[in-house]
C-alpha cells in the first residue's frame, strides 16, 4: 500500500486518502448515508449509494447548515444547499483489516445548531497516534436536524449519528477498527446526543462504551417541541409541516430559528425556563425516536451494558459569561435573583414541584444562599447556570447509570485555563482540545494563549491516554463511582482522585428529576 495515498475498499467502493499527523492514514468525506435533500429531506438518512472506481477521500464533506453563531453560518454558505452533509471522516494508524484496534467516534457540540467535523481542533491525528481508529462525523443540525416537524421522523440530527455508527460497525475494519470495540464520545451538544443514544433502541449494540462531556439538561417534550416549531415556520410565514418547510433552501432556514431564538425570553409563559435561554433545539422525547429522557432510561437500566465515562468542567458557564460580556465585571443583584429563581431546583416557579427543568422560585433561591453564602452575585449567577445547564444533568446520568446496574467513570476538570488573565477557568469546552491534543489556533488560542503552556500539554497527555485505554477496555484509570464513596478524577496538573467535590450543588439537586421540559401554554 502507498503509504502517502493509502486505498480501502468499504461496502460501498474503494477509497483512496493521504498520510496523515504522527504517521497515520486520514480518509475524509466518506458518505454514510445519502444526502437529505429533494424527496429525502427531512427523512430519516438512507445508506448511500456505491461506486465505481476509486473515490478521493481527501476532503471534508459540506458542513450543514448552521447558525449565524459565532460567525459559522459563513463556514456553510446560504447558497450551498447541495445537502452533502451526512459524511465521515476516518483516521487510523494501520489502514486494512486485521489490526483490531480500538475505535472512537466523535460527536462534535454546538448546541445542536452550530458545528462540523472539519473544524481544526477536531482533527484526530494525535490521537489515533495512540493506537486508535478515530471517527469524526457531520449531522443535521437546527431545523433540519432537530424540530419536531409534522410529517417527518423526529430527531433526525440523532438518526443521522445512528446511520453514522451503523457505516461503522459494517466498514470500520477495513480500516484497522475492530467493530466490537467502539467507544462514542461527545461534548456539550454531542453528550447531549449522546445521552440520547444511550437511551435509544435503534442505537443499540452499536457501541460498548460512551464519554459524556459536559451533558447538557434541557430535553424537549413533543408538545412543547412542536410549539417552538411552529413559531419557527411562523417566522417565515407558513406551517411547521414538512410540505411547507421544503419549499425554504436548506441554507435559509437557519435564520429563522436564529430569530426566534434571539427573543426566546417573550415566550416564558409558554416554554418555561428554556425560554431564559438561548436554546430553541434540543433531542425530542417523541416516544419513539426518543421512548424516554436519558435519565430515566438509564435509571431503569437501558444502558446497563455501555460502559459510561461522564464529566464536567469545574467552572461551565464561565465561558458563556465571557461571550455574553459579563465575566469578570460587575453583575447585579437582581440578574443573580433571576436566575437562582428560574434555575434553581425546589418547588414553586414555573415549573411546579419535581419538575425537570428549573422554576425552582424563591424556595430554590434561599436553599442557594444558605449553601453558599460566602458568593457574591456574579458568583451565584455562574454557579446556578453552571448546576442546571451542564454539572448536574451529567453526573445524576452517571448515578442513573449505576442506578440502572451499570458502570460508570465520573470526572470533573478543575485546571484553569491561562487565557484571559485566567478569568475562564476550569470552563465549558476546554476539555475539547485538550482530548484530542490540538491545543492552537481557533478557540484553543482564546482558552491556552498563542503559546500553550507546558501545563496544557501534560494534561492533554493525560486525557488521551485515559481517553484511549478506557477505549481498549482497560478503563480509564480511576476507580468506578459508586453513591456511598462518590470516586471522581479530578484532572489537574496533578490528578487526583476524591470524592464528588461539588457536595453542594449535589445535595441542592438531589430530588430533582431531569426529563423532558414540558409546553405550559400551547401558542395561539
Amino acid at each position: 500500500m502507498d503509504v502517502d495515498r493509502p486505498e480501502v475498499r468499504t461496502q460501498a467502493g474503494v477509497l483512496r486518502g493521504e498520510a496523515g499527523r504522527a504517521g497515520t492514514a486520514v480518509f475524509r468525506g466518506i458518505p454514510f448515508a445519502e444526502p437529505p435533500v429533494g424527496a429525502l429531506r427531512f427523512g430519516a438518512p438512507r445508506p448511500p449509494r456505491g461506486w465505481d472506481g476509486v473515490r478521493e477521500a481527501t476532503a471534508f464533506g459540506t458542513p450543514p447548515p448552521q447558525s449565524a453563531a459565532f460567525g459559522m453560518d459563513a463556514l456553510a454558505p446560504p447558497d450551498a444547499d447541495d445537502g452533502d452533509w451526512l459524511t465521515l471522516n476516518v483516521w487510523t494508524p494501520e489502514p486494512g483489516p486485521g489490526a483490531g484496534l480500538p475505535v472512537m467516534v466523535w460527536l462534535f457540540g454546538g448546541a445542536y445548531v452550530i458545528g462540523m467535523s472539519g473544524q481544526p481542533e477536531y482533527d484526530g491525528g494525535r490521537l489515533a497516534a495512540e493506537g486508535v481508529v478515530l471517527v469524526t462525523l457531520n449531522y443535521r443540525l437546527g431545523i433540519e436536524g432537530f424540530a419536531h416537524i409534522e410529517g417527518a421522523p423526529a430527531n433526525r440530527g440523532l438518526l443521522d449519528q445512528v446511520a453514522a455508527l451503523a457505516w461503522v460497525r459494517d466498514n470500520i475494519r477495513a480500516f484497522g477498527g475492530d467493530p466490537d470495540r467502539v467507544t462514542v464520545f461527545g461534548e456539550s451538544a454531542g453528550a447531549g446526543s449522546l445521552a440520547a443514544l444511550l437511551a435509544m433502541p435503534r442505537a443499540a449494540g452499536l457501541f460498548r462504551r460512551a464519554v459524556t462531556q459536559s451533558v447538557p439538561g434541557p430535553f424537549l417534550s413533543a408538545p412543547l417541541a412542536a410549539d417552538i416549531a411552529g413559531e419557527f415556520a411562523a417566522e417565515l410565514g407558513l406551517r411547521p409541516t414538512v410540505d411547507d418547510l421544503a419549499t425554504v433552501g436548506p441554507g435559509l432556514l437557519p435564520a429563522a430559528a436564529d430569530a426566534v431564538g434571539a427573543r426566546m425570553e417573550r415566550y416564558a409563559h409558554r416554554w418555561g425556563v428554556l425560554a431564559h435561554t438561548a436554546i430553541p433545539l434540543a433531542p425530542v422525547v417523541d416516544g419513539d425516536v426518543l421512548p424516554r429522557a436519558p435519565w430515566e432510561a438509564l435509571a431503569a437500566g437501558a444502558a446497563r451494558d455501555i460502559e459510561l465515562v461522564a464529566g464536567h468542567t469545574r467552572d461551565e458557564f464561565r465561558l458563556f459569561m465571557a461571550l455574553d460580556g459579563t465575566l469578570g465585571g460587575e453583575l447585579s443583584e437582581e440578574r443573580a435573583t433571576a436566575a437562582l429563581r428560574t434555575f434553581s431546583p425546589g418547588t414553586g416557579g414555573a415549573e411546579g414541584a419535581g419538575g425537570s427543568g428549573g422554576g425552582g422560585g424563591s424556595g430554590g433561591e434561599e436553599a442557594y444562599r444558605k449553601a453558599v453564602p460566602g458568593l457574591d452575585a456574579a458568583g451565584l449567577y455562574e454557579l446556578v447556570r453552571s448546576d442546571w445547564l451542564f454539572r448536574m444533568p451529567t453526573l445524576q446520568l452517571a448515578e442513573a447509570q449505576v442506578a440502572g446496574g451499570g458502570r460508570a467513570h465520573v470526572y470533573e476538570l478543575v485546571w484553569a485555563a491561562p487565557g484571559m488573565g485566567g478569568l475562564l477557568g476550569a470552563c465549558h469546552g476546554l476539555d475539547v482540545p485538550l482530548v484530542f491534543g490540538n491545543l492552537r489556533g481557533g478557540l484553543p488560542a482564546l482558552l491556552f494563549g498563542q503559546t500553550p503552556p507546558a501545563e496544557a500539554e501534560e494534561l492533554s497527555a493525560l486525557f488521551r491516554a485515559a481517553w484511549t485505554a478506557f477505549a481498549a477496555g482497560r478503563g480509564p484509570g480511576w476507580p468506578a463511582y459508586d453513591v456511598d464513596r462518590r470516586p471522581v478524577r479530578l484532572f489537574d496538573t496533578r490528578p487526583s482522585v476524591a470524592p464528588y467535590p461539588e457536595e453542594v450543588s449535589r445535595e441542592l439537586w438531589r430530588e430533582h428529576v431531569f426529563g423532558a421540559l414540558p409546553l405550559l401554554e400551547p401558542g395561539v
